[in-house]
């Protein structure tokens, strides 16, 4: 019933979304799931069949797993590509993921150090050395702009042969 959907779904994932094959393999398991979840349920026998209501169950079904609210965005995310597949094959008129919310995924913020521990790090450079005054430059406008490492490390700055100094 749900088979030659699912393998244009897969053809449609690889060639033209370009996806890797993990990316593929776990969109293909989340239909695989709901495709089981509709059939158990005797509620369609192919994707235009399938109403909001149905698809709230379902996530209602997995939301009862205990999955984490990233694993059931993912799922979410499978679904609405998998409809959108639908659409442009004409399988299904409509696109019943139009109106299905997604969980609400709590981001944690970055730990970040208190004053006088940045104090202390700053304190500890040797500037007796030739590498000291750049460390140093480097804490400082890491703390003072809030810039990540990995931003500090790919500024790109223009290295001049002069230097002026500035006074006043």
């Amino acid at each position: 019933m749900w088979e030659p959907y699912k393998k244009g779904f897969k053809a449609y994932l690889q060639l033209e979304k370009s996806l890797s094959p993990n990316s593929v393999e776990a969109y293909l398991r989340d239909i695989e799931h709901l495709t089981q979840f509709l059939i158990d349920k005797g509620i369609a026998e192919n994707p235009s069949g399938i109403k909001l209501k149905h698809l709230q169950q379902f996530l209602k079904w997995i939301g009862d797993l205990s999955m984490t609210g990233s694993s059931q965005a993912r799922i979410i995310s499978g679904i609405r590509a998998f409809y959108k597949y639908c659409q442009l094959e004409d399988i299904s008129k409509t696109d019943p993921t139009t109106l299905l919310e997604a969980p609400k995924l709590r981001r944690k913020l970055p730990d970040t150090l208190r004053f006088d521990e940045i104090e202390k790090m700053i304190a500890a450079i040797d500037l007796s050395k030739a590498e000291g005054g750049r460390n140093k430059a480097m804490l400082e406008t890491l703390y003072s702009c809030g810039l990540r490492v990995s931003e500090l490390v790919g500024l790109k700055y223009p290295i001049s042969t002069s230097m002026w100094v500035l006074s006043g």
